[in-house]
């Protein structure tokens, strides 16, 4: 029996050192076996610890009192033991003493929590202003002033497919990673512009204290100060679809210096791949780009096989709108499809990466050779909007 136990002791810190090998705690997210909010990187994260703490010890001070008193008054008062009830109907001490007692309290705990909630609404002063445009499934971002004015870009979630399928072992950053993260400059205040361009959706970064519903129609907006440099991990935190789940968020908290670096890079970038519409694009160059904004843009909805997922997202293989005229396809892309999932990729997607888009998938699965005008150009995109 002591060989059993010793056995079945040493499997098990087998098993808890295998866990902790394969589940770590992820830097700027979640933590293994985190039971507290995180400590956060900036004042505002830290009042909102101290608050939750403040709220919790008052609310177990008020439980463990009120129940305490009526557990012993059931128990000392019982009618066992020969205790006669009390007859009065009011008393002016004690109608006096739970009107003010919890009057009180409630003051005591709104005046720290407004003052928080003030503060992580005051979004004046901004060092710098980002627009974060929520889509299905993935953010926006558009740096409105300072030395990246200009810059914009999609954040996509960049976790393997086969990870999510459980075809390989899942990374350290399981749905946490992206392939563009959001950067800002160490100690400086952000300003978020957030808004949404389908359905609700809400960005949260827990170390930073910030959380805001981007919602369609409507800019709000909110702000955060990161302390520290490194890496911070936050989710869309309101259903907003199919890949809710996939969509998350990476801010990349730099020094002043690198913050200049990676703006100016990022000009250079976006000049250098600038596209010009008016450029005669053959067919094999629309279909690689295709493939690749096919990939970013499209295939959580409408599947890698084109095939779609039934009852939900239409087919592309075989579709009567990719294989017939361009006018319409076109039509689809820049303006949507009201009443469905299928939303407008005029503001996403420039008129070079839409006509290679659809030269893709006129030319992917069962549908090339088949349809008309296999061959979209940049110039029909641009003369359509």
């Amino acid at each position: 029996m002591k060989k059993l136990r010793g056995l079945l002791g040493a499997c098990a810190m087998l098993f808890v050192g295998i866990a902790s090998a394969q589940v770590q705690d992820m830097p700027g997210g979640p933590r293994v076996n985190q039971l507290n909010l995180p400590e956060g990187v900036n004042q505002i994260a830290r009042d909102v610890a101290w608050l939750h703490w403040f709220m919790l010890i008052i609310c177990m001070v008020i439980f463990v009192a009120v129940f305490g008193v009526m557990f012993y008054s059931i128990w000392a008062h019982r009618k066992s033991r020969g205790v006669k009830p009390a007859t009065f109907h009011e008393h002016m001490g004690v109608e006096v003493a739970w009107t003010v007692i919890p009057f009180l309290i409630v003051i005591a705990m709104a005046l720290p929590a407004t003052r928080t909630v003030v503060a992580m609404k005051d979004t004046s002063g901004a060092d710098l202003t980002i627009k974060v445009t929520g889509y299905q499934w993935k953010w926006g971002y558009e740096y409105i002033d300072g030395p990246a004015t200009g810059v914009k870009f999609l954040s996509n979630l960049s976790t393997p497919r086969a990870q999510i399928e459980n075809k390989e072992p899942k990374g350290q950053f399981y749905l946490m990673e992206v392939d563009n993260p959001l950067v800002v400059p160490v100690g400086k205040k952000i300003r978020l512009a957030v808004t949404a361009a389908d359905v609700i959706h809400s960005w949260m970064v827990p170390d930073l204290a910030v959380k805001q519903d981007a919602i369609p129609g409507f800019v709000r907006n909110t702000w955060f100060r990161a302390d520290k440099i490194g890496e911070y991990r936050g989710q869309c935190t309101e259903l907003c679809g199919k890949d809710h789940a996939f969509m998350p968020i990476v801010v990349k908290v730099v020094s002043e210096a690198d913050y200049a670096k990676w703006a100016d890079d990022q000009k250079k970038l976006l000049l250098a791949a600038a596209d010009d519409p008016n450029k005669e694009w053959t067919g094999p160059e629309l279909i690689a780009r295709g493939e690749k904004v096919y990939a970013a843009n499209c295939v959580a909805c409408h599947q890698g096989s084109g095939k779609g997922v039934m009852g939900a997202f239409p087919a592309l293989d075989g579709s009567q709108i990719v294989m017939g005229p361009k006018a319409a396809n076109i039509d689809i892309l820049l303006k949507g499809k009201p009443g469905t999932a299928m939303a407008s990729f005029a503001s996403q997607l420039n008129d070079v990466e839409i006509a290679a888009v659809i030269t893709y998938t006129r030319a992917a699965w069962t549908n090339a050779g088949k349809g008309k005008d296999p061959i979209i150009s940049p110039a029909d995109v641009k003369a359509a909007r």
